[in-house]
């Protein structure tokens, strides 16, 4: 996956590293909807009728198709595309746990509270997942989604708002970038720029700005024209 392929990282995700679930064809790609809400793809003109079913909608990053007749497209703030390309110093805390089908339920609740845009009931299935508890519930998390043999995005990281400012964000990124590279794979992630917090954090942890990605969502309406 060149740095080029960042460009579009949702259509080369569905290309490679989760090909054997996409949906789609040579022009489009997209996850399944217990998946991912996202749709990848090849270029600009790409016929995109087909791709989702009536009502229903999905997110594009980096490459905008022609659209369609009658669907919906709304264009969203660019996101900061960040790559992190050395080692980070490690951050003491508890004990970092591999999330499997028996935590489905409380990653499903933290999600929904604090990351409930993109999170589906599947998404955990996407790559390795990791978390802390503390008092008997998960505290902060964090996991893989996008990304090929090359490069691995780094998704889902969130804490709960009773534990925040306690450094878990801080280890589990750490742990994961680092492990990432010994695999020999170039970490990314993406983030808002309304989130300064969580930029900021990035940055100071050795993350740099690659580029600011273009990002829509697109709805088929409920009845074609």
């Amino acid at each position: 996956m060149p740095s080029s392929q960042l460009d579009n990282p949702f259509w080369w995700s569905l290309r490679t590293r989760h090909q054997a679930i996409a949906l789609g064809n040579d022009a489009w790609a997209r996850y399944p909807a217990e998946f991912a809400p996202f749709l990848g793809v090849a270029n600009a003109a790409v016929d995109l009728r087909g791709a989702l079913a009536p009502g229903e909608q999905a997110f594009l990053l980096g490459v905008l198709p022609a659209i369609p007749e009658g669907w919906q497209l709304q264009t969203f703030r660019p996101l900061a595309q960040m790559v992190c390309p050395t080692p980070m110093a490690l951050v003491d805390g508890p004990e970092v746990l591999a999330l499997t089908d028996r935590h489905r339920n409380d990653v499903l609740a933290l999600t929904a509270l604090v990351y409930p845009h993109y999170f589906r009931t599947r998404t955990l299935d996407l790559g390795r997942y990791f978390g802390i508890y503390q008092d008997g519930r998960l505290a902060a998390m964090i996991g893989e989604r996008l990304g090929t043999d090359d490069h691995q995005e780094l998704s889902a990281i969130c804490t709960h708002p009773d534990y925040l400012g306690r450094g878990y964000a801080r280890r589990l990124t750490a742990l994961l970038t680092n492990d990432n590279l010994q695999l020999g794979r170039l970490p990314f992630l993406h983030v808002s720029y309304e989130n300064l917090r969580a930029r900021q954090i990035y940055e100071q942890l050795g993350c740099q700005v690659r580029t600011d990605i273009p990002f829509w969502s697109l709805q088929r309406p409920s009845t074609d024209p």
